[in-house]
């Protein structure tokens, strides 16, 4: 009997460990997903935190703009290889109608201090909006699983792109075009 209970135990185990791994393999790896306009729902609102190279912003008040939000840490090696691209986006869309806006929630203590954020922030020169999340609220919001994760936003508020990972640049690129271009309704 215990024999039979162990095997039970190590099968469930087991289980959720592939489960977890293909999660994780999937996120490691990427994926994103477009949204049609029928299908898109208001994005959460940006839960409170402290901002780094801006007063505190409210999704509502970006109305008419393209957001794009970033879900990053400091200490991620994935989220600072899309560094570059976001920030590139950030500067030669920000004058056309984007705003880029990271959305910093640690995964190791060191990563909540905001002192550590802010240096971080200038080493790396960022010069987007940033926003703790030290609590999860804003990444509990928007149902995130992985660093990074970023979502593109319309005019409207309507989130219309996500894609969580390293990768598809040129996709995320031709997003912010399309949604740039597309009239407010």
């Amino acid at each position: 009997m215990v024999i039979g209970i162990t095997v039970g135990i190590v099968v469930v185990v087991a289980s959720a460990y592939v489960t977890g791994l293909t999660k994780l393999l999937r996120n490691s790896f990427g994926s994103s997903a477009e949204y049609k306009k029928s299908e898109s729902a208001t994005a959460p609102e940006l839960a409170t935190g402290d901002w780094i190279n801006s007063e505190p912003l409210r999704l509502k008040d970006l109305r008419g703009r393209v957001v794009l939000i970033e879900f990053w840490t400091f200490g991620c090696y994935n989220c600072r290889n899309t560094l570059p691209f976001v920030k590139s986006w950030d500067a030669r869309y920000r004058d056309k109608g984007l705003t880029v806006i990271g959305v910093h929630s640690p995964e190791f203590d060191e990563e909540k201090n905001v002192d550590h954020l802010r240096r971080e922030v200038s080493s790396l020169g960022i010069g987007y909006p940033v926003v703790t999340d030290n609590d999860y609220q804003t990444w509990k919001g928007y149902n995130v699983e992985a660093w990074p994760t970023t979502f593109l936003l319309d005019k409207q508020g309507r989130i219309r792109w996500m894609h969580v990972g390293e990768g598809a640049y040129d996709e995320a690129e031709r997003q912010i075009q399309k949604l740039l271009a597309e009239n407010e309704r």
